[in-house]
């Protein structure tokens, strides 16, 4: 019992051996028991005021300090915020597994199984290359130690990147060195080809294993390495990409894909014509890439023998376990997959996805919305492909040639997740996929008629949830308002701001903005809308210098500035 107590962590010794008394109750003692739990109740709102009012404290003085990262954990602490925890989990016949010993064995299975190398499909390796790229530099290594992200969990060895940060020069000329030696013998040290996978809960039913999406550790000390080959890699990769795809590359990001279907949809409506899409999903489209087939598309796509040796090397012999929260499993053999985590993955997996997409004829085929003398069939996010037509003959077309160039090379579609949404009738749909009016694509709503209303609602619902999460912080007589004002810009503005840049705001979308960003603020000030005070002297008392709207006006602005 005194251990389950203890999980909330505002509640004092005291509070828990009321707690633990109250529990040890005879079926006689009603009395003693509702005067135990009285008194437990008095002293858990003593001990969580005491604790909100002593973290609200510290958030105030890490605002003041400019600690900014301590300040949002802080923050993150006193709100409580839900995280999902790997429990029990089911072995492949659907039975609950509760033994630490079988969790960990279930989890080599699920792992060792998704890796594993096609048996029919063997590694022709070329030897060791000897026409090299030139040296790498000691300043390479310098620009890729510095620019490693701190406060990183580490790999299988334990070392934390800031370790070499302190050592600076002393590092720099070590990691050199071995970098050196990797780059002339096309050799990787064993440490530096282990791998520690996090299970990450997705959506779906928490105890299947397949609802979790495995995220690698990787020595940090490799990172330096895999940094400087990533960049010796980039100008092929941008050669290569098409600006369809605008996953994991400089300047691009989700909003303007999200930008890119608004307006091709208004142009679709301002032409009167009908627009079909197809939003693919992948099963576990980063995992099941084939380490033979990704070579040969390297190779086609002209990237330097040295290179794909060095990748190859790389991904020869890899090992990982996989740490749950009962322990890490033993060490197994990786024959597949680019692996969630390293820094590589992302240009490699994109090399293979527009591969896909060159054999399916995408480029050549007359099919898709035709913008400017353009045609367009496809938008790509990483594995995230959407595919574009004026009828649904066409689109079924480009679905059956993407399928077919994928399995090919290994990826499977998810049909529960792969989605169909048409501005026009659908008479008949051969392949699997349901047929929606709205779909949530990069973390923004787009509906069937291309109207900018329903997005807007749901990002001021989503800002209002935040607000009320937040609400313990907001109503602390410990935090300034200035603080306030700024914890609402940074965590609840950005929130409802997501997407702006290609919104069509109307007059009543903007009145329900302004009446948002009035109900933040009367929160701030608790006043409630009962109370006769005008809207002007809310805003006043605030001064939040630029407003909501003003704010995403400028957002627009800036992404236009981008574009251009």
């Amino acid at each position: 019992m005194e251990k389950n107590c203890k999980k909330v962590k505002w509640l004092s010794g005291e509070g828990l051996q009321i707690a633990v008394k109250r529990e040890a109750k005879s079926k006689g003692e009603k009395e003693r028991y509702e005067h135990l739990n009285a008194e437990f109740q008095r002293i858990a709102r003593r001990d969580k005021k005491a604790f909100l009012r002593d973290q609200c404290k510290k958030i105030e003085e890490n605002n003041r300090m400019g600690k900014t990262r301590d300040l949002f954990k802080k923050i993150r602490d006193t709100r409580g915020t839900f995280h999902a925890k790997m429990g029990s989990i089911k072995d492949r016949n659907g039975m609950d597994l509760t033994e630490a010993e079988d969790i960990k064995k279930r989890w080599q299975e699920y792992t060792e199984k998704l890796y594993k190398k096609d048996l029919h499909d063997p590694d022709n390796h070329d030897g060791v290359i000897t026409d090299l790229e030139p040296d790498i530099l000691e300043c390479e290594v310098k620009w890729a130690l510095e620019s490693i992200t701190t406060n990183k969990a580490s790999g299988g060895d334990g070392i934390p990147v800031e370790l070499f940060q302190i050592l600076k020069d002393d590092a720099v000329k070590v990691l050199h060195s071995i970098c050196q030696q990797i780059w002339k013998t096309q050799q990787w040290p064993e440490d530096w080809k282990r791998s520690v996978f996090i299970p990450i809960p997705k959506k779906g039913n928490a105890k299947e294993c397949s609802n979790y999406c495995t995220i690698a550790l990787i020595s940090h000390a490799s990172k330096v390495m895999l940094k400087i080959l990533q960049a010796r890699l980039q100008q092929y990769v941008n050669r290569e990409l098409r600006d369809v795809q605008a996953g994991f590359r400089k300047g691009r990001g989700t909003r303007d894909q999200i930008a890119n279907i608004h307006w091709i949809m208004e142009k679709a409506r301002e032409f009167q014509k009908n627009i079909y899409f197809c939003f693919i999903d992948y099963a576990k489209a980063f995992d099941c890439v084939d380490h033979n087939q990704l070579w040969k598309i390297l190779k086609e796509m002209g990237i330097p023998d040295h290179l794909i040796c060095l990748l190859r090397n790389l991904y020869a012999g890899q090992e990982a376990t996989v740490r749950t929260g009962h322990g890490t499993t033993d060490w197994f053999q990786i024959g597949k997959g680019v692996h969630q985590g390293c820094i590589l993955s992302p240009c490699l997996f994109n090399l293979y996805a527009e591969y896909i997409m060159r054999n399916s004829g995408l480029e050549e085929t007359q099919a898709g919305i035709k913008i400017a003398g353009r045609n367009i069939n496809n938008l790509r996010y990483a594995d995230d492909t959407t595919l574009l037509a004026e009828s649904e003959e066409e689109l079924n077309r480009l679905l059956m040639k993407v399928k077919v160039e994928s399995e090919k090379v290994g990826l499977k579609l998810n049909i529960q997740k792969t989605k169909i949404m048409a501005s026009g009738p659908i008479t008949s749909w051969e392949i699997d996929g349901e047929t929606v009016s709205d779909f949530n694509f990069g973390g923004s709503k787009i509906t069937a008629d291309g109207d900018c209303s329903h997005e807007i609602k749901r990002c001021l619902l989503l800002g209002r949830k935040v607000m009320t999460t937040l609400d313990s912080i907001f109503k602390s007589r410990d935090i300034t308002l200035p603080t306030k004002v700024h914890l609402v810009k940074a965590m609840v503005f950005p929130v409802v701001m997501y997407g702006c840049e290609s919104w069509t705001v109307k007059k009543a979308e903007r009145r329900r903005i302004d009446a948002f960003e009035l109900w933040c603020s009367r929160r701030l000030l608790r006043v409630p809308w009962t109370a006769r005070r005008s809207n002007q002297s809310i805003l006043k008392e605030i001064s939040p210098g630029n407003s909501l709207e003003e704010m995403m006006l400028k957002l627009k602005l800036q992404y236009f500035g981008h574009l251009t």
